[in-house]
């Protein structure tokens, strides 16, 4: 199936691989991205054919734009949603503009006549806020937002998803409203505006963390993810659907055995020694990115992507390949200097 898809949030790390595929597989690609004086920039990094894309001004906190970049679309792909580094001073910084941008998107694409919505949720709506699961998590599972700890993201992505369902519930007509949820997503960065997701391994590679924190992730590659969002868009019966995206779990520890096997020198101050969480505790209080992932400290998470596997013939690639795919990149943008 090839028709007309906007993807939301242009210049972001998932969307760029997400319009990358549809390119390339005879879509006419519409996205949209908060300033268009970044349309050249943004064009220049997707190297993708020119006329199969076309940009359109839209942001989360307004409605200007939306009707504009969704008209003739028969597909959606809604993968803008803020990710920032650090913790904002108030969580309705992020859940705001994470909702009623979803919701935003939604009332433009049904006032189009958008057939399929696909958006991009996270695991952070799936597996916070509950003690002692031991056990991989399912699509079944939602996050306790009143759980302790849990950073403003999480709690965006939660609250943005079940408000997106119970809107499409309610008014959202005809459309198949589905979910891809991922993991931490790493693979190669196309630009200095770079994902926060891959911090992880940056600040191995860098070394600006100087031991090993006690913390694992379920992790994906950014290319999965995206052809997991483009199954979405091609598979028939998807109302309702949500997908896991991820691959195994990867501690820090392993991240940084990889780094040193595959990259020689070029991993010199990727550190070797494990910290106490007590250390990393105090680290935190000097460094917001470690501020954000404190309350994930030993306590291991796996997430079962078996039914993206089944029903949409989903695969994921080695996480080793995406960690050194990750690192290289960083290495070859200068963004990491080694």
């Amino acid at each position: 199936m090839a028709g007309t898809v906007l993807v939301s949030g242009g210049s972001g790390y998932i969307a760029g691989y997400v319009i990358r595929q549809l390119v390339g597989e005879g879509w006419t690609v519409r996205t949209t991205v908060r300033n268009l004086a970044r349309e050249a920039e943004v064009r220049r990094v997707l190297a993708v054919d020119n006329a199969k894309l076309s940009f359109f001004g839209a942001d989360l906190e307004s409605d200007a734009g939306w009707a504009e970049a969704m008209a003739g679309c028969s597909h959606v792909a809604h993968v803008a949603s803020p990710f920032p580094a650090t913790a904002p001073k108030h969580d309705d910084e992020l859940i705001v503009p994470a909702r009623d941008g979803a919701l935003r998107a939604l009332r433009a694409a049904k006032a189009a006549g958008v057939r399929r919505f696909v958006m991009t949720s996270s695991t952070a709506a799936i597996g916070y806020g509950h003690a002692g699961v031991e056990r991989p998590y399912t699509e079944a599972e939602w996050t306790n937002v009143h759980g302790p700890n849990l950073s403003a993201y999480v709690k965006s992505k939660t609250i943005a998803e079940r408000a997106a369902r119970d809107w499409v519930a309610r008014e959202g007509g005809g459309i198949e409203f589905c979910t891809v949820n991922p993991s931490l997503v790493l693979g190669p960065v196309l630009s200095a505006d770079m994902s926060t997701s891959v911090e992880a391994v940056k600040k191995l590679l860098d070394g600006s963390v100087p031991g090993l924190p006690n913390l694992s992730f379920p992790a994906v590659d950014v290319r999965d993810i995206a052809d997991l969002h483009v199954r979405a868009l091609n598979a028939p019966n998807m109302a309702g659907e949500r997908f896991i995206g991820s691959g195994p779990t990867a501690t820090m520890a392993d991240m940084a055995v990889i780094l040193k096997r595959r990259l020689g020198t070029e991993a010199r101050r990727v550190p070797t020694i494990k910290l106490p969480d007590f250390l990393v505790r105090i680290a935190a209080m000097f460094d917001p990115v470690m501020r954000q992932v404190t309350g994930e400290l030993s306590k291991p998470k796996t997430m079962d992507a078996s039914h993206a596997r089944d029903k949409l013939g989903w695969k994921t690639r080695p996480i080793e390949e995406s960690v050194v795919d990750t690192a290289r990149s960083l290495i070859d943008l200068g963004i990491v200097k080694v």
